[in-house]
């Protein structure tokens, strides 16, 4: 095994924290492992935590390019792995014909299309890959899924088998809105990462958002904080957190208070049906003293 890209959990942490990303004692405990054991890292949470910047993150501080995979209802291997640009075979075909010349190899690598599967095989340790919210996806693309992880090659009939020399650092994220299967999770690492605490909420605003006062800062992480008790559908995370602490900021809001927090409420809450339970309960998210 080459020598890991961190010589400890500390340096990967400071790191971390250097380029504005600031984790919990665990988090930066799975990132360590998975990077230094080449294993994929599973991160599980509700939306708006911080999962997929972990990913992008990674690949600043390392240099290695960030290969993302947006998944969704009906994604398959195709759209995931390779495919073929049928408009330029059919250009190639044309012009062969054209000029009475033999038609080249349709199926070669001139056109062969990467997508983000096969080009983070290609690319190997030069990359991390991001597969981004995997519970999105169905089974059976899990499950294929599962297959490429196992030994990262692949193997393309009309040009052969393509391998990985090392794998790529792998980060996946899922909102939970299925449960994974155990093979997948057996194979990965796995994280659980929850909204922050009060205190590192804070320091996150403070570090995303440094023109905002600290002050101000400490009102809107606690009013968020009481915000994500109430019943709503969708709990905001931290970067709309961030959002509503600066759209206060800009409109120059030295405290929170009812009138700016109503006029500002879509920074934070993007939901009518939300938008209204927290209207009703505006003064128990920003306590007694607003009342």
């Amino acid at each position: 095994m080459s020598a890991p890209p961190f010589a400890s959990v500390e340096e990967l942490e400071s790191s971390l924290r250097a380029h504005s990303y600031l984790p919990d004692r665990g988090l930066a405990v799975a990132i360590y492992l998975a990077v230094s054991l080449d294993r994929p890292l599973l991160l599980e949470g509700e939306a708006g935590v911080g999962k997929t910047e972990v990913a992008k993150v990674l690949a600043e501080m390392t240099g290695r390019k960030l290969i993302r995979l947006q998944c969704y209802e009906g994604i398959d291997s195709n759209q995931a792995l390779y495919d073929w640009d049928y408009s330029r075979q059919l250009v190639a075909i044309r012009a062969a014909q054209a000029e009475g010349k033999p038609i080249d190899d349709l199926f070669g690598g001139a056109f062969l299309v990467e997508r983000p599967l096969l080009d983070a095989i290609r690319t190997g340790p030069g990359a991390v890959l991001l597969i981004d919210e995997l519970d999105r996806a169905d089974d059976e693309f899990e499950a294929f899924l599962l297959e490429v992880l196992s030994d990262f090659a692949v193997t393309i009939p009309e040009i052969g088998r393509i391998a990985a020399t090392k794998p790529p650092a792998v980060v996946i994220t899922s909102n939970r809105t299925r449960e994974l299967h155990d093979a997948l999770k057996r194979r990965c690492l796995y994280h659980w990462i929850d909204h922050p605490s009060l205190e590192r909420e804070v320091a996150i605003i403070r570090t995303r958002a440094p023109g905002v006062r600290e002050s101000l800062a400490r009102e809107v992480a606690t009013a968020v904080e009481r915000l994500r008790t109430l019943e709503v559908a969708k709990r905001p995370g931290v970067a709309e957190t961030i959002d509503w602490a600066n759209a206060l900021s800009f409109l120059g809001a030295d405290k929170l208070e009812s009138e700016t927090a109503l006029e500002t409420l879509g920074a934070v809450v993007k939901d009518h049906e939300d938008q209204q339970v927290v209207t009703a309960h505006l003064q128990e998210v920003l306590g007694d003293d607003s009342a």
